[in-house]
């Protein structure tokens, strides 16, 4: 296989997956930010916005647990590398018909922190989904993405507005 820029990492000369050999690999600092929504009612996003349901505050329990799960995320996504994570940060704002989530993972080490910042995006979003899926089973979730990542031998990338 050729190991051009279209080379997929994850899958060895014969085609067989293995997990990325990061050991010649420099430390160095690396962040990414990553972003998602989950659209609903306005009745919905009214009861996050007074607290007022009765599991709880909506927002903080999603936000943990976006920040547990970008912890996890090499027992959740195959192939991914355990990472020692040296800050995780999740923030949801309601906006006018959805909540807006983004993530900011880093780390000094060997390889990048993007799925890390995904992965906390979408748990945060599916923690939302299933804390008031009893008032609103119309939620969507969507528009997750990489907004930014920074280190590591690719450099920086910033993603373009309006996807």
């Amino acid at each position: 296989m050729s190991k051009g820029i279209n080379h997929l990492t994850h899958f060895d000369d014969n085609g067989q997956p293995h997990m990325v050999d990061v050991t010649d690999k420099a430390a160095t600092s690396r962040t990414a930010i990553a972003e998602g929504f989950i659209t609903m009612a306005a009745n919905t996003l009214q009861l996050i916005r007074d607290k007022g349901h009765k599991k709880g505050d909506v927002l903080s329990i999603a936000q943990l647990a976006g920040i547990m799960a970008a912890k996890k995320t090499d027992a959740l996504i195959p192939l991914c590398h355990p990472l020692a994570l040296s800050h995780v940060s999740v923030t949801l704002a309601v906006m006018d018909d959805r909540v807006h989530i983004t993530a900011e993972c880093r780390l000094t080490g060997q390889t990048g922190v993007e799925m890390e910042a995904l992965t906390a995006v979408s748990v945060a979003a599916l923690t939302v989904y299933d804390m008031v899926k009893a008032v609103d089973k119309s939620m969507v979730i969507g528009g997750i993405r990489l907004l930014e990542k920074s280190g590591g031998r690719s450099g920086h990338f910033k993603a373009t507005q309006g996807r």
